[in-house]
């Protein structure tokens, strides 16, 4: 009669009360609650991966949603045209500003110059898209300017001969202000900002990861030194190397380098307050909402009316601003722009300077150089 294994003859006993010992559980181990196995997820680093997953995915949906909504079907709102002179029978101007109207969807924001002069000035000082003059029996002269809008140009110049054909009235159209060869579609200058946007955030994300230990003084003096860096290397590749906008280089230079700053900086104050979590607000604030509503890829006009008035207050919006004057109207330039930049620039740095003890980053003063030098003194 062959003998049973051991382990079958011997039960597993509790030494204190010479009991058998029963599993608890499943497996063996103490029964967990539902409140306990939420917390040892929460403690894992599956939770803020799971975290990460939801958040890419609403961004991307977001993202494309963003530029969909402002970019994929513009519509005029109240476009500025300069009117010159007065015609021979007004019906005729009130034709041809019912027609372009309908033609367009929207409505003209009429402005009146006595003079073709006054009226050319005004759209060197980007106040107006366009000059109409009404007169017989030459009938309508239509001057727009790309510079100040391509997409805006393109609208005027595609319907204008349209509504003249359907009142009887010739429409002559011409461009008073073309866009740089390279440029024909007018979105170098979008496409400069927007780089110089993601990679003012993205060094500053770098720096936070490679160079943690970087204290306040160091962090800001680094993220200046990439930004003066960064701005020359763009200006040069645009400029010099594909040759797609003739730019004032020393003023473009320094606006891409305002705006990589800037972009940086803002990143920093948001790493400052909520830590791990600054690219939620940083992508929000600078992708999301300020690129589409910059004005860089479909002018003011033509975006959605609450993105066209706040757009020009966030940093993509200034930059786009900015560089577009200096480009094409450097007689005319804007001071708005420039003061949104150092605004949004002295703001982050403060929140950063007084809070700077919630930065992730930074060293202990006891192994900074100058303190282990004394020290070793």
């Amino acid at each position: 009669m062959s003998e049973e294994p051991e382990w079958s003859e011997h039960r597993a006993e509790d030494p204190s009360t010479d009991q058998p010992r029963h599993p608890h559980g499943k497996h063996g181990g103490p029964r967990r609650t539902p409140a306990r196995k939420w917390q040892d997820f929460k403690d894992s680093p599956f939770f803020p991966a799971t975290v990460l997953v939801l958040i890419l995915a609403a961004g991307a949906g977001l993202f494309a949603g963003s530029y969909t909504y402002a970019m994929a079907n513009p519509t005029p709102h109240r476009v500025p045209v300069a009117v010159v002179g007065e015609p021979e029978n007004r019906r005729d101007r009130s034709e041809f500003v019912t027609g372009m109207e309908k033609a367009l969807g929207s409505s003209l924001k009429l402005r009146h110059y006595r003079t073709q002069t006054a009226a050319e000035h005004a759209i060197e000082a980007q106040q107006v898209f366009a000059i109409m003059r009404v007169e017989r029996p030459k009938g309508v002269e239509l001057d727009v300017s790309s510079a100040s809008g391509a997409s805006v140009a393109e609208l005027l110049e595609e319907a204008g001969p349209k509504v003249g054909k359907k009142i009887g009235v010739p429409v002559e159209v011409r461009d008073l202000k073309p866009l740089d060869q390279g440029d024909p579609r007018g979105l170098a200058i979008f496409y400069i900002s927007l780089a110089a946007v993601i990679i003012g955030f993205v060094g500053a994300i770098q720096l936070s990861v490679h160079a943690r230990a970087l204290n306040p003084p160091e962090r800001i003096a680094f993220t200046l030194a990439y930004a003066l860096l960064g701005g020359f290397v763009i200006a040069a590749v645009v400029d010099w190397g594909l040759g797609a906008l003739d730019l004032p280089f020393v003023h473009s230079w320094m606006i891409l380098a305002l705006t990589l700053f800037t972009s940086g900086m803002v990143f920093t104050m948001f790493n400052t307050l909520v830590g791990r979590w600054a690219m939620l607000p940083t992508w929000g604030l600078m992708v999301l909402l300020g690129n589409p509503s910059s004005g860089g890829a479909v002018s003011w006009p033509l975006l959605p009316s609450v993105l066209g008035e706040i757009g020009r207050w966030l940093p993509p919006g200034a930059s786009v601003n900015a560089q577009h004057t200096a480009v094409y109207f450097p007689d005319h330039q804007l001071l708005q722009p420039y003061l949104v930049l150092a605004a949004w620039a002295l703001v982050s740095c403060a929140v950063f300077w007084i809070w700077r003890h919630r930065h992730p980053g930074g060293r202990p003063r006891s192994s900074s150089p100058s303190h282990a030098a004394a020290a070793a003194g």
